[in-house]
């Protein structure tokens, strides 16, 4: 009995085996309104964000280049907040071929469930430089209190 010998590529594997993860990330825990930013969704493309928190408020960075501030949305509604917008279409050269195409143009939107209440009619947002950043400030109770200990 003859057998092939099949040169082993250890490379190929751990790119399946990462495809395999990523799919099962995006499928079973995080969902498509997670995905990175500008990737097509359907009906648009969504919006990279880092969400981390402080002390006293939860802070959002978003970048979006490009895009008019007065033209992005932002609303908290409960402990959901999304950011909304769409970048215009540029006069695009047709005199020539495009070899590469990857600057997006149209709506995106993200959403993400906040894991603290924050008091929204206190939220900031700046931006600069083409990033976003939102301060929401805490919720009172959410706060951590320190109690002092009296000694007798």
């Amino acid at each position: 009995m003859a057998g092939n010998i099949v040169r082993w590529e250890p490379m190929r594997e751990m790119l399946s085996l990462r495809e395999a993860m990523d799919k099962l990330f995006e499928e079973s825990f995080v969902g498509p309104q997670w995905r990175s930013m500008w990737q097509a969704d359907g009906g648009g493309a969504t919006l990279a964000l880092d969400v981390y928190e402080t002390e006293d408020a939860l802070k959002v960075t978003a970048p979006v280049p490009g895009i008019n501030p007065e033209e992005v949305e932002i609303t908290v509604t409960g402990n959901a907040l999304t950011i909304k917008g769409e970048t215009k279409v540029e006069e695009r050269e047709e005199k020539g071929n495009y070899l590469r195409q990857e600057v997006r143009y149209g709506s995106f939107q993200r959403s993400v469930e906040l894991p603290v209440d924050v008091q929204s009619d206190k939220a900031e947002a700046v931006f600069e430089n083409g990033m976003l950043t939102l301060t929401l400030p805490k919720a009172e109770q959410v706060k951590p209190k320190s109690i002092k200990i009296n000694v007798k």
